[in-house]
């Protein structure tokens, strides 16, 4: 990287290059302070605009990743950006790829059971968050300086919002020898129960070596797992054999279900939950029940939304999306009040949530369903708050017209600016962002 770049906004230091892809670069890096180890992740925002589908992606990548924190999945620390580069900072694993131990040969059974253990743990954890990794293998599997794993690459992961209105996801994606049958069969597919089947072939794989579905050509590789055809090797004992059985059945309905995975007696054994998760699960149920005040807007999070001269909008939200977003001074439980009372008045059904989210949902049947909308509050400072309206459902022009003739003036007396009206943001050059 060029010389100017080596500290990135004043509080990381970057060093050498860790790997590369089509679209971004890793590094090793050093926050400056504490001086401790990231791994940073630059995207070059024009390549990614290029590609069709890529914004989205990123965009559900930095969702998906501050939904899922748990001691076996790669943390992102930070998410940065300047006029043509998107920076996640995220935590630093030192032991490389699972990959790498399993390329050496099968593991003893109690080591990959230990492995197991954390990636049913971290899995179960996504799917109660309602996200679906969807490339699960050896390669996306890490090992930090403790041996512990740490689950990587969320870039294909799904969220509930992806479901069709059948209840089913439908992009066919992830590697192939681990990919479930129901997935490449192009027919819809229940997300969780396809990783459960990923982490089967991924538990053979680290007892005998060598995949289960393996053929030169990939369409007979196809019938195998469409068949459910592989053999176990002779040192398999017969729990593993038992359980592998249960992971690896075609039909996904008669699959093991992930609470079943978690009862089983091979499982358990020398088990305990990583001591971190118990305290993150306490302080979870702690926020539930505490008085909660609104979700603080950070600088990036802010100009993403706010700032037409920044133009990280079109990567990280809908045109519509950003048209659907003001800064009122307003206190947030005004705001969320102002909305409730317009959005009842236009015969709309309205819940809200402790978190200062109102959900809306019309009470007939549209060209797509019922029109439904989310309505957020983010506190920038404490007299400033933006909101943002967000379709989750039903017609586009729909909403369009209900967000634009009926919302938005009725809203008027609590709005300060409306998106692009003279936002106070500034802007270096290609590098740090202030507010």
């Amino acid at each position: 990287m060029e010389e100017e770049r080596r500290v990135l906004f004043g509080k990381y230091e970057m060093g050498r290059l860790l790997g590369k892809g089509t679209f971004a670069k890793v590094y090793y890096g050093k926050e400056i302070i504490s001086s401790e180890s990231v791994a940073i992740k630059v995207i070059n925002k024009e390549q990614v605009l290029k590609r069709q589908g890529m914004m989205e992606q990123i965009k559900r990548e930095i969702s998906i990743m501050k939904l899922v924190r748990h001691p076996n999945i790669v943390e992102l620390k930070e998410v940065m950006a300047t006029k043509t580069k998107i920076f996640f900072v995220m935590e630093f694993v030192r032991g490389g790829e699972l990959f790498d131990k399993v390329s050496k040969g099968k593991l003893q059974e109690d080591a990959a059971r230990r492995y197991f253990q954390q990636l049913i743990s971290a899995v179960d954890f996504c799917h109660s968050r309602g996200v679906s990794h969807r490339d699960l293998k050896p390669e996306n599997l890490l090992l930090d300086e403790n041996g512990d794993l740490k689950i990587s690459d969320f870039g294909l992961s799904a969220l509930p919002e992806q479901i069709l209105q059948d209840g089913l996801l439908h992009t066919q994606c992830g590697t192939p020898a681990y990919v479930a049958p129901e997935v490449l069969r192009k027919k819809g597919y229940d997300g969780a129960k396809a990783d459960i089947w990923s982490c089967g072939v991924v538990l053979y794989v680290l007892l005998a070596g060598c995949l289960p579905f393996r053929d030169e050509n990939l369409m007979n590789m196809y019938r195998k797992i469409f068949r459910g055809d592989f053999e176990f090797p002779p040192w398999f004992s017969s729990e593993t054999r038992r359980l592998v059985s249960r992971l690896l059945v075609v039909d996904p309905d008669r699959r093991i279900s992930m609470a079943e995975i978690m009862r089983t007696p091979w499982i358990r054994e020398n088990f305990t939950p990583p001591l971190d998760f118990k305290i993150y699960e306490e302080s979870i149920e702690a926020e539930e029940t505490e008085t909660v005040t609104p979700k603080f807007f950070n600088a990036f999070e802010f100009i993403s939304s706010m700032s037409s001269g920044f133009d990280l909008s079109s990567l990280f939200q809908s045109k519509r999306k950003i048209q659907s977003v003001f800064t009122s001074r307003s206190s947030a439980t005004e705001i969320v009040e102002k909305i409730e009372t317009v959005t009842k008045e236009m015969e709309m059904n309205v819940k809200t949530t402790k978190d200062f989210r109102v959900m809306i949902e019309g009470r007939t049947e549209g060209r797509k369903g019922r029109l439904s909308m989310t309505a957020e509050v983010f506190e920038v400072a404490p007299e400033m708050s933006v909101v943002e309206f967000c379709k989750s459902a039903g017609d586009t022009l729909e909403y369009n017209r209900f967000y634009e003739e009926e919302v938005r003036p009725a809203l008027n007396d609590i709005v300060w600016s409306w998106h692009g009206d003279n936002c106070a943001v500034n802007q270096k050059p290609d590098g740090d962002v202030t507010v």
